[in-house]
This record gives C-alpha cells, structure tokens and sequence, in this order.
C-alpha cells in the first residue's frame, strides 16, 4: 500500500470538503489530490531520486509528500534553519533531488550537484496544472521509502531516517478512523514540515477527512488568533510552544471554546505549565504523545481522562503521571532493558525499547533493530507498576558519578519546585575525584530575584542524596532549546565550562 491512498480516499469520501487552509487560501479534498497527481507528473519528468522541501509548511509541503508517494521517490523535507554548510551536505546526499523552496539558497550552496528547483509558488502552479482529465497513470505500489527524516546530528553528522509506507501506514490505520471528523473539526499544524510530527499530522488529519489550518512560523498571538476565527477542534504543541500561548492568553482573552484537544510531545512537558494550561482551558482535553521519528511518530499516550484524574488526584504516584509519558499504544509493544540488556522490573530505570509494524528503526547507513525487531530509542525511562511509562532523559545523558547512574530529570524536578526557578537544567561536568559529577544552569523566575547557590544545594540535598548535590550552578536568561522545544544539553555543557 502506498501512504497516497490516504489521499485517495479522503477525496473520493468528500471531495468538496475543505481540506487545508493556509495563508487565506483554502483546497479541497479534491484540489489536493489533483495537485499531487499534477506534482507526480512533474516528478516523473524531472528524473530526479528524491523530492526535498527547503521551505516553511504550506499547500506546497502536503502536495511534494503525496506527489511524492504517487512517483515512488522519497520524499525528504529539510531543515531551512541549518547553516549553508551543513544544509549543502545534506543537499548533496540526496543529489539529485527536486527541490522546493529557496532557489536562490539552493543554486548559492548547492549550484553543481544537478537539482532542479521550483519556488514554492510555481511548483503549485504547475502542479495544479500538470494532471490532465482523462488518461490512465501507473502509481507506485508503495513497497518502498516514503519519507526520509535527517536527524539532528547534535553528537555526529546527521543520519537518514527511513520511513516506509508500511511503518507510515501501520501508524495511521491503527491509530485513526477513517472519515471520523465532522466537517466543521478544524486541526491547527504548527509543527516545521521537517519533523515527524508534522508529517504525521497530514497523514492523520487527511485520513479522518479533518481540515487542516497550517500556520507556517509560531508565534503566540497568530497561533491564537487563528485558533479563534477557524474554530480549531485540535492542535498539537511542544511544551515551549504551550508556555508561551499561556502567557499570551491572559493578554489577549481568545475564544477557545471550539478547541476540544490539545497534544503535546516533542520534549519534556514541566509539571507546572501542563497544571497551568489544564486550569485555563477546563473544558480542553490533553494529550501527551510520545515518539520517535524512527518509530512514524507516538507509541506511547496520556489521555485527557488521565490528566484530569492526576491533577485532581492527592495521591502523590497518580498525581505523578501529569509528568508521564502515559501507556503504549496497543499496536506496539515497549521494554525497559539494563546495561547487560535484560528486560527489568516496574520502577527500575534502564533504556526504553519498543517495537512493531509501525516502527522502522532504519537508517540509509544501517538498520538499528535487534535480531527480534525490537529498536533502541536511546531514551532513558521507567514504567510503574500500571504501565505507565516515564522519561527521565536520554540515555547519553545519564551522569554517571563514582560509578554511580544519575538521572538529570530527577535532579531538575527538585530544582523547579524552588518558587524564584523558572527552567533548570542538569548536566555532567567532568571532576577529578568523581569522573563526572553535577554541574546545573538555572532561570531565574521572572520578577524573582535568584535563588542563592547554597539554597539550590541544600534543596536538593534535603530531596535526594547528596550524591546529586550540584557541584557548579551557573545562572543564565534562558535555556537552550531546538525548534521543537527539546532542550540542548550539549550546549548547556559547553555553558558551564565556559
């Protein structure tokens, strides 16, 4: 099966349904499938091995992804905010491509290695102008690549996430109905189209026959406002996305009464601003979601009953999975798994593993699956004893002092119950006596003065053991974050030795 089929059918569902709005202009269900149609066509004359998108998101970015399904070419959205050497790199591991977006850019850095790019605008043009009425196509069958996903590269140079249209589409059947919005169901996509979970955004929104408002760069007030005058029903956020849409909303007062649901994943969510965002919208469903690209997206859920019933609960371990990742998705299966790679009890925190059909696990350099499917997601975690799952950071990220495993997670927890912190982050800072010990860079809470160095200590001290006690606090006016509100602790490092 090939993920264009979603297309297919949403447009023979509901043709006339509007299914995208962006930047004013509004597609049916049955302009879009006519535009990928149109942009097959021009990728089959372009003889090209991939098709990238070099742009923000827009009509061009959900045209280029099922275009590209119909040629049988991947389809390999970028990152524009990388700097011209390393975005040239990645241009020329997919040479030649169509490319879409910043021609100038592209023919400035990447001029000889054979791409033919469109500007976004006239690949819509003549994507739409491309498909004739009658004739019959040959599609591909969809045993191969659908999407290929370059990942950060924080350590090393970036590697090739490969998505097949069988991870893509296991995702998606078994965790959407088809045609189960209403019409007026409204989702809001905010995510950048080189990511994940703006990729699967599309695929689940088209699927269930929902509108699509895509607004192509985040800001608090437009995110607001267009949630307002489009009747949003969902949206998904990333936690520094939701801190800074609750701090707008007590200026601007929206009317939020259409939103039904909220998911949020992509980094750690502080327990603080979930209480803050559940007590502001009372009648708006939250949903935790975690994933991977390697895995098509979530594998792991916290519902809106569930948050509800944490923040309401005084028990301090329901109250606990406000900071969870929630319960793994039937359609996977998740262990946690020691150094010596035995699957280990409730409560104890090793490296989380998952598998199934919609997990991919593969690179273009190699395949990271075990002998039995199972992949490595590099996430440190542990799961309770009702299942559910928590994060407590990467597993690169663990300090490791005196041959003693630390999680940063749980030092920083304690950190941000002080009143004067507003982030907070643990890192390993190299020690003479230890090997590694703990080094901490902290926020200061706006309109707070900072907290003294000694009281840090001393919490922490009376919280945990002494042992993760921070050696070194540093205090700086913000904490460095991607676009997808993970938190860089690599440069948080290079913060504290400086």
């Amino acid at each position: 099966m090939n993920i264009a089929l979603l297309l297919e059918m949403a447009a023979d569902a509901a043709p006339d349904r509007i299914a995208l709005v962006c930047d004013s202009k509004r597609w049916t269900y049955g302009d879009l499938l006519a535009a990928a149609r149109g942009a097959f066509e021009i990728i089959q004359e372009s003889g090209v091995d991939y098709v990238a998108l070099l742009d923000e998101s827009s009509e061009a970015s959900m045209i280029a992804l099922f275009g590209a399904a119909l040629a049988g070419v991947p389809y390999c959205p970028l990152n524009y905010r990388l700097p011209d050497e390393d975005l040239a790199a990645l241009l020329e591991r997919i040479a030649p491509a169509l490319v879409i977006g910043d021609e100038e850019r592209v023919e400035r850095i990447a001029g000889s290695q054979g791409h033919t790019v469109f500007a976004r605008e006239l690949f819509t043009l003549k994507a739409q102008e491309s498909w004739p009425e009658a004739g019959d196509r040959e599609y591909d069958p969809g045993e191969g690549i659908a999407v290929q996903l370059f990942t950060s590269g924080t350590t090393a140079a970036p590697k090739a996430a490969i998505l097949r249209h069988s991870n893509l589409l296991g995702y998606i059947l078994g965790t959407v109905e088809f045609a189960s919005a209403d019409e007026a169901d409204a989702a809001l996509v905010v995510v950048p189209p080189y990511h994940i979970a703006g990729i699967s955004a599309l695929l689940s929104s088209t699927y269930a026959n929902r509108r699509i408002v895509m607004l192509p760069a985040f800001e608090p007030e437009a995110w607001l406002k267009l949630a307002e005058s489009e009747k949003v029903t969902n949206a998904f956020v990333v936690p520094t996305m939701m801190a800074r849409i609750i701090d707008k909303m007590s200026d601007i007062r929206p009317d939020l009464s259409s939103l039904r649901s909220i998911a949020y994943g992509g980094g750690k969510m502080p327990r603080e601003i979930i209480e803050k965002a559940l007590a502001l919208m009372p009648d708006t469903g939250f949903t935790n979601s975690y994933g991977l690209t390697e895995t098509s997206s979530t594998i792991a859920l916290l519902g809106p009953e569930e948050h509800r019933a944490a923040l309401a609960s005084d028990d301090p371990k329901v109250r606990a999975r406000l900071t969870s990742l929630g319960i793994p998705l039937p359609t996977v299966e998740i262990e946690i798994r020691g150094e010596d790679g035995k699957v280990l009890g409730p409560n104890e925190a090793g490296e989380i593993y998952v598998r199934g059909e919609q997990v991919s696990g593969e690179y273009k350099e190699r395949s990271a699956l075990d002998a039995e499917g199972w992949f490595p997601t590099r996430d440190a975690g542990f799961m309770d004893e009702e299942g559910y799952l928590f994060l407590s950071g990467r597993a690169d990220d663990v300090i490791v002092r005196g041959g003693e495993n630390m999680s940063p997670g749980e030092i920083e927890d304690v950190v941000l119950t002080h009143p004067c912190v507003g982030d907070a982050c643990a890192v390993a800072i190299p020690s003479v006596e230890w090997g590694e010990a703990v080094g901490m860079a902290i926020v200061p809470r706006e309109g707070q003065p900072p907290p003294g160095e000694d009281e840090i200590k001393e919490l922490v001290r009376s919280r945990l053991l002494s042992s993760r006690v921070p050696e070194k606090v540093v205090y700086v006016e913000e904490l460095p974050y991607n676009e997808m509100g993970k938190l860089l602790r690599r440069k948080v490092k290079e913060i504290l030795a400086d």
